[in-house]
């Protein structure tokens, strides 16, 4: 397997270890965008999820900056982090290749949560929890985005 194909499964790991519902926001909005995947992603193509994985990914960049807002790392960030990137891996991945990308997105996720925190923790003591948060969103909606467009191809 050329595993140089499966780079966007690996990056949309790292957006998903910083912001879980922002690699499925980016597919819903490549969705909504006429654009395909080359892997499956068949929950997306339906308006109830493509509207609502929009919606979280909205509601998850207005609640990271909540004082009362989970670490990343607590047991359900975790497990929202490795379905999210497992999903969008598979769906960005080579036709064919969607386990492999579903493995590499999570492998990737799991454990950058821990670095992306402690990047975060070291960001907030310089700038505080809200302008830190506004650059990661910034870098990682971006990043996110970047990844998505990239790998996906409009519908013929």
């Amino acid at each position: 397997m050329n595993s140089s194909r499966l780079w966007p499964s690996a990056l949309i790991g790292a957006v998903a270890s910083a912001r879980s519902m922002t690699p499925m926001a980016a597919l819903a909005a490549a969705r909504l965008a006429g654009a395909r995947t080359p892997g499956p992603l068949l929950l997306l193509d339906h308006p109830v999820f493509k509207f609502g994985a929009l919606a979280m990914g909205a509601g998850e960049l207005l609640g990271d900056k909540m004082k009362s807002a989970p670490d990343r790392t607590v047991f359900l960030g975790l497990l929202a982090r490795a379905l999210s990137a497992g999903i969008a891996g598979a769906a960005l991945a080579p036709r064919g290749k969607a386990r492999a990308g579903a493995l590499i997105a999570v492998a990737t996720a799991t454990p950058l949560a821990y670095l992306t925190l402690a990047g975060r923790k070291r960001a907030m003591a310089g700038l505080g929890q809200t302008r830190s948060g506004l650059i990661e969103d910034a870098l990682v909606v971006g990043v996110g985005a970047a990844v998505v467009a990239l790998a996906v191809r409009p519908r013929p």
